[in-house]
């Protein structure tokens, strides 16, 4: 009988802690998910000139995912994925501002207007650069521009170690870096959503 209610102790004390242990993992996750959401993102920029940004990531269970990113979820499921199989999201918002300055120069374009050739005078402008291309022209009731910005955002997810002293152990927190290769582009919003399983 002593065997049997020793045997119950153990399983009862491995349980309990067992229990313990999941339970502040989910509260150490909570407070991470907590800090990442009352925090903005990072802006900088790297040794070589480039926009970058960092932002802590936000670490959801598949259903907290799909209650609290609904529009996400949905959109996801749109592409054939199911949400039990997405291992993590990522979302980056980049808005491109340049100041162009350009000369303007004359253009005749030649029209058939009533089978009578009408010559009209066109200003067009045109700028470009690796990043940017800017072309116009400005009429005598109109003016139309084509404009065309081309960017590649860098993404990288990294775990930050948990320290105490000079020892560094764990995983305190996952970070996303995004670099832009545009320069005339910044990183406006970023997220990051690790999916817990």
């Amino acid at each position: 009988m002593k065997k049997y209610l020793f045997a119950y102790a153990v399983l009862a004390t491995a349980l309990l802690f067992f229990t313990c242990r999941h339970y502040r993992a989910e509260n150490r996750r909570l407070v991470e998910n907590q800090t990442t959401l009352a925090a903005d993102v990072t802006r900088y920029r790297t040794r070589l000139g480039a926009e970058a940004a960092s932002v802590q990531a936000l670490r959801l269970r598949c259903g907290e995912f799909e209650t609290l990113r609904a529009a996400d979820a949905e959109q996801i499921r749109r592409l054939g994925i199911r949400l039990r199989r997405l291992e993590a999201a990522a979302k980056a918002v980049a808005v491109t501002d340049a100041e162009i300055r350009t000369p303007l120069r004359d253009t005749v374009v030649v029209r058939i207007h009533d089978t009578l050739p009408v010559r009209d005078t066109v200003r067009m402008f045109r700028w470009r650069d690796p990043w940017i291309s800017v072309e116009g022209r400005i009429g005598r009731d109109s003016a139309a521009c084509r404009i065309r910005s081309v960017d590649t955002l860098r993404q990288a997810v990294h775990r930050i170690p948990r320290r105490f002293l000079f020892i560094r152990w764990g995983t305190k927190a996952l970070r996303q870096e995004i670099v832009s290769t545009n320069p005339h582009t910044r990183i406006v919003y970023a997220e990051y959503v690790k999916i817990e399983r």
